[in-house]
């Protein structure tokens, strides 16, 4: 039996001029800091290797210098194809400087072709990346004026745009586990995470070069169970042991813990409440959205908040959240832990979660924003002077069902107060995020409103919705002043249809929400109430919203069942002012009127102020042969169902 264990400095030296070479890492975790330190030092002392292109998926460093930052110096790389330069500043600042060459692709996409380079095919057909700034008409995917080649190409099969993503061969591995026996056998039972180390290795070893894995330790031959083997030995070159152990860190914040790896479970009932201050209004106010039994996906940022309130609101056990890195289900993890959960159900590789993603199986994505613009394009990648990158933005926000995009309404100095549940705007940040137009589209507002995809823009002061027609204005905290807090604080007008609703009123104060009963339609009842020397049913949906397909179930078995009370067919008035239907479930509610109608209703009337909600409700109802008028107002509603009843009698 061959024995791969040699020094790092040995495995480095295996590396040529010109090689392409991929490496793991997410974020600040599962880095081979090792290999990363070594081949960094190999370049000072010897100026060898250089020209090398660097494939990476997320950001794998910590932003000053660690990880991929390493690899900065002139002439060590000459090309990168990464979904985040953000965590690798001076790399980043080569790019913009078109010193090197440089990509910056879905994180999803990269993590996808690994696949594609271990099987021999030439790329990758995707959906992703259509209409973003990776879309071959809004620039490919370049990131500066030398990089000329195209990577990315746009196809038409069958009436359906495509894109085509070419897989780059790989010639170098480095990847990291836990334990490897001499054969290069790899175990990772006490990873955070197993990322694309499985693929990776497929692909530079099938493509004739060398895969080089960084572990804790060596342990004798046969002592790994076979299913504990994530990367078996015949694709594995090297193994090499970390030493000191700080350079096989499970992130940079943290050496080793056992809840991240699986090892253990922890309590996590007493988590600490975040303070009434911007961050936490704006992830009260997405916590309305949450799925309850739905996949969910969080960015980093102010969108993370969101998981605090579903534990303080003690709504997480009903609750699945997920990561692109490939955990399910627990407590996510924020700061350098972040990618990773404790008490995770699962934890898959980071391509096949991908999978999941691109195959529309994430019901929710919250996730944060640095620039919006009238057409709801959102920019997260490329902005005041910085490339930071899209990471797996691109990935997740154009395939989850609904996308809620959670941040401050300005930048740069902002501070708030809250006030007897009021907001009040203590200092303006100076920087606007809703702009004319952003720099660069990473999330495309026209391609989502085509879809129908539900979108929503929280911020602490208000939340917009998008329309076909761009942003509209559907929301204003209590306290704030829509000309003097929000409009002069804009680039452009959005679209406001009528009066906005108030935001709830409990996200502005100390006490629980009682965000279960809310999510569950516990309270939906209270919105019926019926009339019998009349026979009205009167239903008011003023500030409710249909966020899924069990809202509409939860509201047709609250009617039916104040029907059935009735004992006879009723004349039914809805007040739809202030409701939102999301955009993708107007038939499913339509089926819901269709199925009263037929079996419960004498007749009904609708009102709405809302234009917009009107015309999709006439729309939705007029494929179904039904009445499509919706009122502008409760008084003609009120006499169109009198009208309808003295005729019925």
């Amino acid at each position: 039996m061959k024995n791969k264990v040699i020094t790092a400095d040995q495995a480095i030296a295996l590396i040529n001029d010109g090689d392409v070479v991929c490496t793991t890492g997410f974020v600040q975790s599962c880095i081979p800091e090792l290999l990363h330190a070594a081949l960094e030092q190999r370049y000072v002392d010897t100026q060898s290797p250089k020209d090398l292109t660097l494939i990476m998926c997320a950001g794998a460093g910590d932003s000053k210098g660690l990880g991929t930052g390493r690899l900065h110096h002139e002439g060590l790389l000459s090309r990168v194809i990464a979904a985040n330069f953000g965590r690798m500043p001076k790399v980043a600042e080569a790019a913009q400087k078109n010193k090197i060459q440089g990509y910056n692709l879905p994180q999803g996409i990269i993590s996808k072709l690994y696949r594609s380079c271990a099987a021999g095919s030439p790329g990758l057909f995707s959906k992703v990346g259509l209409h973003t700034y990776v879309d071959p008409r809004l620039g490919g995917g370049k990131v500066n004026e030398v990089t000329t080649e195209d990577i990315v190409k746009r196809l038409e099969i069958d009436g359906e745009e495509w894109l085509f993503y070419k897989a780059t061969p790989i010639n170098v591995a480095l990847i990291r586990a836990t334990s490897a026996d001499p054969s290069g056998n790899l175990s990772m039972e006490k990873e955070a995470l197993t990322l694309d180390c499985l693929a990776q290795a497929m692909a530079a070893h099938n493509n004739g070069g060398i895969v080089i894995a960084q572990v804790e330790r060596v342990v004798a031959h046969g002592s790994l169970k076979p299913k504990d083997v994530r990367v078996p030995g015949i694709l594995v070159d090297c193994v090499v042991v970390a030493d000191p152990p700080e350079m096989h860190r499970m992130n940079y914040g943290v050496q080793y813990n056992p809840a991240l790896s699986g090892a253990i479970r922890v309590p996590v009932d007493h988590m600490p409440r975040m303070a009434l201050d911007e961050r936490k209004i704006i992830a009260r106010r997405a916590a309305f959205e949450l799925p309850l039994n739905g996949a969910i996906n969080l960015g980093v940022g102010a969108p993370d908040g969101v998981a605090s309130i579903a534990a303080e609101e003690q709504v997480t056990p009903y609750l699945t959240m997920t990561t692109e890195a490939g955990a399910i289900g627990g407590v996510l993890a924020g700061g350098s832990s972040f990618g990773s959960s404790a008490n995770a159900d699962s934890v898959i590789d980071q391509n096949t979660m991908f999978d999941f993603y691109h195959g529309g199986g994430l019901d929710l994505t919250c996730l944060g924003v640095a620039e919006v613009d009238e057409h709801g394009n959102v920019n997260t990648s490329r902005f005041g002077g910085r490339l930071n990158g899209c990471g797996g933005f691109i990935d997740i926000s154009q395939n989850s069902r609904a996308v809620v995009f959670a941040g401050t309404f300005t930048a740069g100095g902002l501070k708030i107060a809250v006030e007897d549940g009021k907001l009040k705007i203590v200092q303006e940040g100076r920087a606007r995020k809703f702009v004319k137009a952003v720099e660069q589209i990473t999330f495309s507002g026209t391609y989502a409103a085509k879809k129908s995809q539900p979108v929503i823009y929280v911020t602490e002061r208000c939340v917009f919705q998008l329309t076909p027609d761009g942003l509209e204005l559907i929301e204003v905290a209590p306290g704030v002043d829509i000309d003097r807090d929000i409009l002069a604080h804009m680039d452009f007008a959005p679209i406001i249809n009528r009066r906005p609703m108030l935001m709830d009123e409990r996200i502005f104060r100390e006490d629980p929400m009682g965000l279960m009963d809310e999510l569950t339609n516990l309270n939906l009842c209270e919105r019926v109430s019926y009339d019998p020397q009349r026979n009205i049913l009167f239903l008011n949906l003023e500030g409710w919203s249909v966020r899924k397909k069990a809202d509409v179930a939860d509201l047709q078995k609250v009617l039916v069942e104040a029907c059935e009370k009735a004992g006879r067919r009723v004349n039914s008035v809805v007040n739809h002012d202030g409701c939102r239907i999301a955009e993708d479930l107007y038939e499913a509610y339509a089926d819901m009127i269709q199925h009263m109608m037929k079996h419960h209703y004498q007749s009904t009337a609708r009102y709405s102020t809302s234009s917009f909600m009107r015309l999709k409700m006439q729309e939705a109802l007029s494929k179904r042969g039904l009445r499509p008028h919706i009122f502008e107002s409760a008084e003609e509603a009120h006499a169109a169902v009198e009208s309808a009843r003295a005729a019925a009698e």
